[in-house]
């Protein structure tokens, strides 16, 4: 296996270093905007020969589909803010790739009924290819990170071993990290985590299909194993709401977040100034008038999340809350991932959201090479067998538990 990785930030670099320790493939080519991201991450391999830096613009199809040939890679691994998907994902179906992305295209808000009705749905622009990638025999395999990612494998974990029918899924996030020195210091890409929370989350219930809610609706305190502890979560957009109906058989699907009430107020504030805003707007300058992104101004004067891990503490938390029967009796489990952020800084140098993140594109990755996962089209990790993913995943020293509610 040749790999294209597309991204070398924190998640980017955080997969680096996590697959420099598995023998799977004999290639990953590192490739950023900025070369001296893509050459720093490499230079910290110890001078593993398998990996390389490369400078491209992931808004670039067709240089995106040059540098794949050029390099004769067979997969192209996302590791870009959303904005990037469908260039990446175009180019690699050019290139005759195989695709792996870690979230996925982005949706848009109904024009009229925004807290309604679904308008453009995330990854809509991916699956309206569906056919095209499946009768090529090309495999897209989007939305394998860790949320969206692991947390739709067990999903499948719970639909296939224990439970014969599903009355529920609920994915639950929560952490309880502290940055020290910042009142406000995202541990994940601010971009993303504005895009994804002043969206209309999107719900799933089998009678009703996808519909919407307001921003941070349906409050719930969700108790958070491994001392992590109680905390609020509310209703983000979200992409396994779009995923898991595809492949699962659940009656309800739900994602909520637990920010914290102060973060939610952050949101709120620059949603009000409008400094979410992704258009540019004409602000004045030393050399005249520039076009700036009010979203992008608002990323540039927060601390990089990859850059935290030193001042962070703490442990955080992805799972999948399942509710439904077994052998005719109720049942309800929480499966769950949890990362201390002392253990992965030590281990690998890494914030434990950026590398509890990385982790799954490269078990999915190496199960794509072992040839344990196959298929063809646009699928989410719910298509392929749960099993074996679980079980590498604990084989890189990060195991799983299930909690029986």
């Amino acid at each position: 296996m040749r790999v294209l990785l597309v991204g070398a930030g924190g998640v980017g670099t955080a997969i680096t270093r996590i697959a420099a320790r598995r023998p799977f493939f004999d290639a990953m080519v590192v490739a950023d905007y900025d070369p001296e991201r893509a050459a720093t991450a490499v230079a910290a391999l110890d001078g593993d020969e398998r990996f390389l830096a490369e400078r491209v613009d992931a808004s670039d199809e067709a240089a995106v589909a040059r540098l794949l040939a050029h390099h004769r890679c067979d997969v192209l691994l996302n590791a870009t803010d959303p904005r990037f998907v469908m260039p990446l994902f175009q180019a690699a179906r050019t290139a005759g790739a195989t695709y792996v992305d870690m979230a996925m295209s982005l949706s848009r808000p109904h024009p009229e009924r925004p807290y309604e009705q679904c308008g453009v749905k995330l990854g809509d622009a991916q699956f309206t290819q569906a056919s095209d990638w499946e009768k090529a025999g090309a495999l897209a395999l989007v939305g394998m990170g860790v949320e969206p990612g692991l947390s739709d494998v067990f999903a499948r974990y719970a639909a296939d071993e224990l439970f014969d029918e599903i009355e529920e899924i609920g994915v639950r996030d929560g952490a309880n990290l502290t940055v020290e020195g910042h009142d406000f210091a995202p541990s994940f890409n601010i971009w993303t985590t504005i895009e994804e929370c002043l969206n209309p989350p999107v719900v799933y219930e089998a009678d009703r299909g996808w519909f919407t809610t307001e921003p941070f609706s349906e409050p719930e305190v969700f108790d958070f194993p491994e001392g992590i502890g109680p905390v609020e979560c509310v209703n983000v957009e979200h992409e396994e709401v779009l995923l898991m109906p595809r492949w699962v058989d659940a009656r309800r699907v739900t994602f909520k977040y637990g920010l914290g009430r102060e973060f939610v107020e952050t949101l709120r504030t620059l949603h009000r100034l409008e400094l979410d805003r992704t258009a540019p707007v004409t602000v004045p300058s030393a050399a005249g008038p520039v076009p700036v992104s009010p979203r992008d101004v608002v990323a540039a004067c927060l601390p990089d999340p990859a850059s935290l891990g030193e001042r962070m503490h703490g442990k955080t938390c992805a799972g999948t809350w399942v509710r439904g029967v077994k052998d005719g009796a109720p049942r309800e489990v929480y499966l769950y991932h949890v990362v201390d952020n002392q253990w992965s800084m030590a281990e690998y140098g890494s914030q434990a959201v950026v590398w509890q993140t990385a982790v799954n594109p490269v078990v999915a990755l190496e199960l794509l090479a072992t040839g344990a996962w196959s298929g063809a089209g646009v699928l989410g990790p719910e298509a392929f067998p749960a099993g074996p993913f679980l079980d590498l995943l604990t084989a890189y020293g990060s195991p799983w538990g299930m909690r029986e509610q």
